[in-house]
This record gives structure tokens, C-alpha cells and sequence, in this order.
């Protein structure tokens, strides 16, 4: 306890406020007015919503104030973002909330009427009852024998698509999940001094959301756009649709565009190991995706610069990338977002932030197929390399991810849910 001008303050340790039975609940009923926890709380999706749900509950629980103030921008590292969350209740009343995910340092200041908290726990019996010795036994034990009689059913909702949130919340976990990756890549840039960032711009769905992580981070930390290089690298499966749309995003979005063809140094690399290439194998493949990587990695030693990692949660954990080649990055902004989000983030992004020029391109790479365009296109000029076709549909896949990461469910019952 900390007592001042006759006010009792009590203090919890960050996760203490998650507990089953935390802390300030003993603190409250020895009299403590204000509960303090100072915390280093990283953020994940939905997370916020439950942290102030949790701090509402405790704090007209305990019938209290409830300080809580968490680590912010400059304490993130490589591996957690912190959101820099400072949030005051009363009662279960939210009185003050600072700005999450600021680059700036912030104070925020209320006024916590302690003669009414005190008023309202004379008046609430259970409270003054819960201070009384002897109420609880907590080594009461009853323990029940349940038969089971009849086979068992799912009973309730699973949902097919674990990761996307309702419709109701969807476009706020977009901006939350958006949020983080922009707040962790400008913790990077910071760290290292960098202020040139490149990446490989295919106009598929996984290189426009890092571009635009990217770009929104540049004007958060108010640097130059041009510090942005994208590199467009067409190769033997390359269709219009794909090129077009990179060349159109980059130009609208006013960073640096350069085009590096893969076709003759690729072909001189099949020359050198002796590879016929017409056979369309996966030294035909990986070969394509080790050059644009050793483009990336050059270009970024030429300015002083991090190539940033465009590959998703799924194919991660699918393995769906190119060993010492696309699976190589020194930061990777959408390492933890699955295929079946990435979708609805550059959707989100379309219809919220960027300009209204870049719209168009934007619905056209969300519906644009999936593919490595590795291997040559069909005669109409379209993609013939569809991932789903060959690694099966991302809505399982992620299906099968969420249940495992998440729950570390049992392969038989991921098999019942799905």
C-alpha cells in the first residue's frame, strides 16, 4: 500500500489484472481506493477489446479507480508491438484513454472522485460482506460423476474462417492488425537508422499489403516516400494483369520503381548448372525466386537499406516459399497475418486510407488469383499456376492453423471441427 493525503493506492504487475483471482481484489477489500498496473502488455488482435473489457469489470468489481498504463512505442522489439495503451476507470466507467500506437510520449490526467467510491462500497452489502474473515472456504471441494449417455455432437457454431473476425468487428480488427504491423515496422526503421526500404512489388496480394504497411509507416515517421523501393521483377510467368497493376500502385503511391527482369539471368544461371529450360521443374522455380532475392538483398546493399519480407502466415507454415530464396527478409511485415485476412486488409485499406486513385488497382489485385507465376503463362496470357489448385484451399489451411497455434487442439478433433 502507498497512502497519500489519507488516499490508499495499491499496485499490480501487468498480468496480476488477468488473473483468476488478482491481486487488486485483496488490495480493494484491505481498503485500497486506486488500483495502479504498470504493464508490458504486447498487442494482438481482439486483445484490446478484452483488456478494456477487463478493466471495466475489475474496476466496478472492486468498486475502485483502476490506473493501468502499458509500454509503448519505443519499448517494442523485433518480436512484440506495444501499443502504448494508458486507460483510466472508475467504477467500471472508462474516465480517460490515450492514444494507442503513438510515436510521441503522452500523459493523460482525470480526476478519480474517491469520497464516492467509498460512499458506494458502504452502501454495496456484498462488498462489505466480502471483507469479513471466514466468508469463503476455498478448500471446499464437491466433485459429481457425469454419465455420458448418448453419443457426442457439435452443438454449437463453428466458424469456417476462425481468423476473420464478425462483420460487425471486422473493419476495427483491420485497422488494429494494420496498426500493429505499420507500429512494428517503424520501431525497425528507428532501430536501425534506416530510412530506405525495399521490396519486391508483384501486384499480388501479399507484396501490396507490405507496400502498403509501408508507405503508411514512411508518413507516419514522416519520411520521404522515395525512400520506398519497389522493385518490379518480371520472369518467364509474369502475366499483364499481375505487371500492370505493381507498375500502376507504384506510380500512384509515389515511391521509387525499379524493373529488373529475371529472364536473362535466370537463363544464364539454367546455362551455368547445366538445366534444360524447358523442363519446368522446381529447379525451373526455385531458381526464378532466388534471383528476385538476390536482387532484393543487392538493391537494399547499393542504398542502405532493409528488404522487407512480403510472405504470409499460411504459406510460412506451409512451407510454400523458396528456401535461401523469398523466405529470406530482414523484417517480415505480414510474418503473422493468415492468407484469409490478407484479403480483407487490403480491402480495408482500399475503402479507409489510401487515395481515392489507388481504389481501382486495389479490387483488381484482391481478385486477382493466387499464384508464384512461376511458370509460363496460358495462351491467353493468363496465370496457369493457381497455389490453391496445387497446396489445396487457404481456407482450410487456415482453418487447421488456427485450431493448432491458437487451442494446440489434437489433429482428431481439428479433423471433427472442420
Amino acid at each position: 500500500f502507498l497512502t497519500s493525503q489519507g488516499v490508499k493506492f495499491g499496485v499490480e504487475i501487468c498480468e496480476d489484472v488477468w488473473a483468476p483471482i488478482p491481486p487488486s481484489n485483496h488490495l480493494a477489500l484491505s481498503g485500497a481506493d486506486l488500483i495502479l498496473n504498470l504493464s508490458a502488455t504486447d498487442e494482438l488482435l481482439g486483445k484490446h477489446k478484452y483488456l478494456k473489457s477487463l478493466l471495466a469489470q475489475q474496476s466496478a468489481r472492486m468498486i475502485s479507480g483502476y490506473v493501468y498504463s502499458s509500454c509503448g512505442f519505443g519499448e517494442s522489439t523485433q518480436d512484440v508491438v506495444y501499443g502504448g495503451n494508458a486507460l483510466i476507470y472508475e467504477n467500471g466507467t472508462l474516465l480517460a484513454e490515450g492514444e494507442r500506437f503513438s510515436v510521441d510520449s503522452q500523459l493523460i490526467v482525470t480526476q478519480i472522485d474517491v469520497e464516492r467510491l467509498r460512499a458506494e462500497r458502504r452502501n454495496n452489502t456484498t462488498f462489505v460482506n466480502a471483507q469479513r474473515a471466514g466468508m469463503l472456504n476455498p478448500n471446499e471441494e464437491l466433485c459429481y460423476a457425469i454419465e455420458q449417455k448418448k453419443p457426442f455432437h457439435i452443438d454449437r457454431t463453428i466458424s469456417p474462417c476462425p481468423f476473420i473476425p464478425e462483420d460487425d468487428d471486422l473493419a476495427d480488427s483491420c485497422e488494429e492488425v494494420f496498426n500493429i504491423q505499420v507500429m512494428g515496422l517503424a520501431k525497425r526503421l528507428i532501430h536501425t537508422g534506416c530510412k530506405h526500404v525495399v521490396l519486391g512489388v508483384s501486384g499480388g496480394l501479399d507484396s501490396t499489403l507490405a507496400l502498403l504497411v509501408c508507405v503508411r509507416t514512411f508518413d507516419k515517421l514522416k519520411l520521404d516516400r522515395k525512400g520506398i523501393i519497389g522493385v518490379t521483377m518480371p520472369g518467364f510467368g509474369t502475366t499483364d494483369r499481375t505487371y500492370q497493376n505493381a507498375i500502376h500502385l507504384m506510380e500512384k503511391l509515389n515511391i521509387s520503381i525499379r524493373e529488373i527482369s529475371i529472364a536473362k539471368s535466370v537463363t544464364q544461371h539454367f546455362e551455368d548448372i547445366g538445366h534444360d529450360i524447358s523442363i519446368h521443374d522446381i529447379t525451373y522455380e526455385n531458381g526464378q525466386a532466388r534471383e528476385r532475392t538476390q536482387i532484393l538483398m543487392d538493391v537494399a546493399n547499393q542504398v542502405g537499406g532493409l528488404v522487407l519480407g512480403t510472405g504470409d502466415l499460411s504459406e510460412l507454415a506451409l512451407g510454400w516459399a523458396t528456401y535461401n530464396g523469398d523466405h529470406m527478409s530482414m523484417y517480415a511485415v505480414n510474418a503473422s497475418i493468415p492468407k484469409t485476412l490478407v484479403k480483407h486488409l487490403v480491402r480495408w485499406v482500399a475503402d479507409h486510407i489510401i487515395d481515392e486513385s489507388c481504389y481501382d488497382v486495389l479490387l483488381d489485385i484482391v481478385d486477382t488469383p493466387i499464384s508464384p507465376e512461376l511458370l509460363p503463362a496460358n495462351e491467353q496470357g493468363e496465370i496457369s499456376q493457381k497455389t490453391e489448385n496445387l497446396v489445396g484451399p487457404y481456407e482450410l489451411h487456415d482453418f487447421f492453423l488456427y485450431y493448432t497455434l491458437r487451442y494446440g487442439f489434437r489433429p482428431n478433433k481439428i479433423f471433427h471441427l472442420a
